[in-house]
């Protein structure tokens, strides 16, 4: 039974429905409650005061590792990854993390076997079996978690601020974990890992450092019996809270300038402060404050100047890594060319702004807006994913008092300059790191970071340096920004006159369709528009399509410096490029796209090769260069030429609100003297078409890497089936349900074939199949190729061996999935959009699919496999896409040689195979959606 509770002192929004309620176990273990009858999903989160900090010298990653470990297997539930099967076989997902001082787990699954579910998640807690069979294998896996990392910028350059800290301290540690630091260094020592595993667990595991999240369908008083049966028996061995005091930056670490290497293209400067823990005055918000301040883009703002100057695309500015004892304020800004000439004056404007906040005084008006942003935020905020829920509450368990924990530091509401004076003061040339990433550095530095192998040098900048670089500067005008006048007064709920559950064809015109579906489900005062712009000329041409990019990414910024200030107050917005529809900046993401990891570049070929009308990027690449400001000048009145617009409003919005938003769009495009559009002819409406692979017949496309020091490789098995039809769709999503855990499991687990390991439903435009995304260092994708089919062997005994218990459990799990509600306004408006982007229509799908499941037998889903899945199946249409690594160029040029099997085919030029093949008939067929 608990020994504690206290209700009613949680702070919960006004419009939030769900009960809570906390509890103290007796064994200390601190629970939080909730129940919430509307639910389709229930959820728990484990927090454990325990992260990589606590990681002994001698075996750095361990509190990762044990996080891997815990999913094996248990006494209670003996059988190796039966945890996992039973949660995905339960319409759930689940998953972990580790941070610096705590590690999570959680999971989410249907609500019927809930109980179960935790059940076994409680014994990660009380009697794991952390089998020594298993360790090694997990050993691999987290190295190559690890593999998976190395080439990425983001964890390169975390390491590096880690490196040149204090090596004394936790910090500086390097916290995933290799299979160095986890076998190789212990062995050497004489360590045994697994025995240091199961000491570090019982040493360091205690339910008084554990915060328990459970979100549930039932009463609180249900939830709690639940609860005290199955977490009780967790040890406490009252552990005193790890506490890690010290800063881990001494003078020594201040001052610098470092110049880093990255792996793709492009200039960053990153400047940081150790500062004071605003969690220590979390109710007054100064690094909200501050960040909102130094991060903004409105006029008179440091990126409206930098911007302006043609110096920088991009800045953010707010608290980066911290805990209660140590903390940084990060200021992150994306260079252009000339912004990396200027990286002096772009420092020195940095503290001229932060100087213009000291000369101001801390404006109790802006606190105000910002308070009154988060208070609007809070109350009104979007029901998310229960798995999401509690993993937020379980973290913010660790670190604030109970009253708390929904709302962690998201209402700053007492306003104290002193606190926010005290932090801005701390942002000072004394004490000052700068980090300076760029490709121009290479061959310059003189250091290398020793886990993620950075090249980078250390220079001292002395504040009387950073005084000149001030003086030096542009004198541009900085300015505080503008009162806000989008903050929200008026929140009402309208009265949405009809209750449709769909949504409806408002109106329809040479012009534009206007689909409408007022709010009937959530009561929150918001609402959701979507503008589709099909324009034929965006996407004739590899020039065309990098022309609209152009257009859409500086009008986006044309507007950025207004719409801003919208988007503070909750008003989101954006203007992108779809397939229908700065040049330095765009030249650099194009030209990173080789640093992408494998198995993406894989994903992309493979859309390459099944999506009709799509261009290459090294094509866009190539045209790239040769584009000017004229060009697109002559292009954005011809795009705009002609067009139709699919327009979707949703929400708290009334239907002649709808109309008129729509005719005013209508009126300023297509009306007046001088229109900028004319309607489409009917020959323009765009398609959505897909290439109809040819049954019995196996594709492969070998590429390799983009990147030639990358050493993982990648493989998509890709099988399609076929055109959207509500049978065939829940035979393939039943057998991609049942067959996703012991995917994973033999391909991962057992054949320790790489980190990432998928199998997933695939979607293109209407036609459905399913997918491997398999990423390796250790074996090539021909090799990996074969273990997917004999996976698929093996499979296929367990789907006639499954019992009609299974079966149906599946089929339940399934239907409850697809049952599931719309959790937000956005989410359903995303599901619609959908189907009306497709041109499939279908906004019953989830009713007729689940009509479909409950007729479905076992034998009926054998038959799908056997015809469309299985190996050798006359009706199987297999692409294999294949990503060579630099360790396996030797079987990509020995394949390239080998002679191709029967019902085989090679794709050795993507285009040439595309114009040859049949295409599927679009659901998208142009006006009314007519199917070709």
């Amino acid at each position: 039974m608990a020994v504690g509770r206290e209700d009613g002192e949680i702070i919960q929004p006004r419009t939030d429905k769900r009960q809570y309620r906390r509890i103290v176990l007796r064994n200390s273990l601190q629970v939080l409650l909730i129940s919430d009858p509307d639910t389709d999903k229930c959820a728990a989160s484990m927090n454990v005061g325990v992260g990589s900090f606590c990681d002994p010298v001698d075996l750095l990653g361990l509190a990762h590792f044990l996080e891997h470990m815990l999913f094996y297997a248990s006494e209670k539930y003996p059988l190796e990854d039966s945890y996992s099967k039973y949660i995905t076989e339960h319409g759930g997902s689940t998953n972990a993390f580790t941070g610096s001082e705590q590690t999570n787990y959680y999971f989410d699954v249907n609500t019927d076997c809930f109980e179960d579910a935790l059940d076994r998640f409680a014994q990660f807690f009380i009697n794991p079996l952390m089998s020594a069979d298993a360790t090694m294998r997990e050993i691999k896996a987290v190295d190559s978690e690890n593999q998976k990392n190395l080439l990425s910028d983001a964890w390169r350059m975390i390491q590096l601020q880690k490196h040149l800290s204090l090596e004394s301290h936790p910090y500086h540690k390097f916290s995933t974990g290799n299979l160095d630091t986890l076998d190789v260094r212990p062995k050497a020592k004489g360590l045994d890992t697994r025995q240091e595993l199961l000491k570090f667990y019982e040493d360091k595991y205690s339910a008084n450092l554990m915060h328990l999240v459970v979100y549930s369908k039932g009463s609180l008083d249900k939830i709690q019996s639940m609860v005290e049966d199955k977490f009780q028996e967790i040890r406490n061995s009252d552990r005193s809270c790890f506490q890690f005091p010290g800063q881990p930056c001494t003078s020594e670490h201040l001052q610098i300038l470092v110049k880093a290497v990255p792996i793709k293209q492009g200039h960053k400067l990153r400047i940081v402060w150790p500062i004071t823990p605003s969690i220590l005055h979390y109710k007054e918000g100064p690094c909200r404050y501050l960040g909102h301040l130094i991060g903004h883009e409105g006029e008179g703002s440091l990126f409206y100047v930098l911007k302006t100057l043609g110096w920088a695309t991009g800045l953010s500015a707010g608290e980066g890594e911290w805990s209660l004892e140590f903390s940084f304020f990060n200021v992150v800004i994306d260079l252009t060319d000339a912004g990396h000439d200027h990286m002096q004056d772009i420092v020195g404007l940095l503290f001229k702004y932060i100087q213009l906040l000291q000369q101001s005084g801390i404006c109790k008006w802006i606190f105000d807006e910002i308070s009154a942003v988060c208070e609007t935020g809070f109350h009104y905020q979007d029901k998310i994913p229960p798995i999401d829920y509690v993993v937020n509450i379980a973290l913010n368990m660790q670190i604030y008092p109970p009253k708390d924990w929904l709302v962690g530091s998201s209402l700053p509401s007492n306003f104290n300059p002193d606190t926010i004076k005290m932090i801005l003061n701390g942002l000072s040339p004394e004490t000052v790191r700068i980090f300076w990433d760029s490709k121009k550095f290479e061959g310059l530095t003189d250091k290398v970071e020793p886990w993620y192998g950075t090249a980078y040098s250390v220079e001292k900048v002395s504040p009387s340096m950073i005084q000149g670089w001030m003086s030096s500067a542009p004198n541009e005008k900085l300015h505080l920004p503008a009162p806000n006048v989008f903050i929200p007064t008026d929140l009402c709920i309208k009265n949405a006159q009809e209750k449709v559950k769909f949504p409806v064809l408002l109106r329809k015109s040479s012009y534009s369709k206007l689909w409408f579906k007022p709010d009937t489900m959530f009561s929150t005062p918001k609402a959701y528009v979507k503008l589709d712009f099909s324009c034929p000329h965006a996407i004739n041409s590899p020039e065309a399509e990098i022309l609209a990019d152009l257009f859409a990414r500086l009008l986006m910024d044309y507007l950025n410096e207004y719409a801003y200030y919208a988007q503070v107050a909750g008003l989101h917005y954006g203007i992108s490029l779809t397939d229908c529809g700065f040049q330095e900046m765009v030249m650099k993401e194009y030209e990173n796209f080789k640093f992408q990891q494998p198995y993406q570049q894989a994903m992309y070929y493979s859309s390459l090769i099944l999506e009709d009308h799509t261009w290459p990027w090294m094509e866009q690449l190539e045209v790239l260069p040769h584009l000017n400001l004229e060009d697109l000048a002559k292009f954005a009145p011809m795009m705009l030429s002609r067009a139709f617009l699919e327009c979707y409003i949703a929400g708290n919005i009334e239907r002649d609100e709808a109309e008129s938003m729509t005719q005013h769009v209508e009126d300023v495009f297509f009306k007046g003297p001088n229109p900028i559009c004319q309607p489409l002819f009917p020959s323009q409406h765009l398609t959505n078409r897909v290439v109809k692979l040819e049954r019995g017949m196996n594709y492969f496309y070998s590429k390799e890497g983009l990147n030639p020091s990358d050493e993982n490789c990648a493989l998509v098995h890709y099988i399609q089936v076929h055109r959207d039809d509500f049978i065939l769709n829940v035979k393939l999503q039943l057998f991609a349900l049942i067959a996703k855990q012991p995917a994973f499991h033999q391909l991962r687990s057992v054949e320790q074939l790489g980190y990432i390991t998928a199998l997933m439903h695939r979607n293109d435009c209407g036609i459905r199949g399913v997918q491997f995304i398999i990423q390796s260092t250790v074996k090539g994708p021909g090799h990996i190729d074969l273990r997917v089919e004999a996976f698929l062997k093996m499979f296929e005994s367990k789907l006639y061996e499954m019992t009609n218990d299974e079966f149906k459990s599946n089929v339940n799990a399934l239907i409850d999935m697809k049952l599931e509600k719309h959790k937000n306004l956005s989410e359903e408006s995303r599901f619609y959009w959908r189907e009306i982007i497709d041109g499939t229509l279908k906004f019953d799908r989830r009713e007729a699919e689940v009509a479909a499941l409950r007729q479905l037998t076992q034998q009926e889903l054998i038959e799908f496999f056997n015809e469309n899945i299985k190996v050798g199946a006359t009706r199987k249409k297999t692409l294999s896409v294949r990503v060579y690594g630099k360790q396996h160029l030797a079987e990509y040029n020995s394949e390239k040689s080998e002679p191709v099997e029967p019902k085989t085919i090679q794709i050795d030029d993507i285009f040439s195979f595309r114009r040859s093949q049949p295409l599927y008939g679009s659901f998208k067929g142009g006006f009314g959606h007519m199917k070709l």
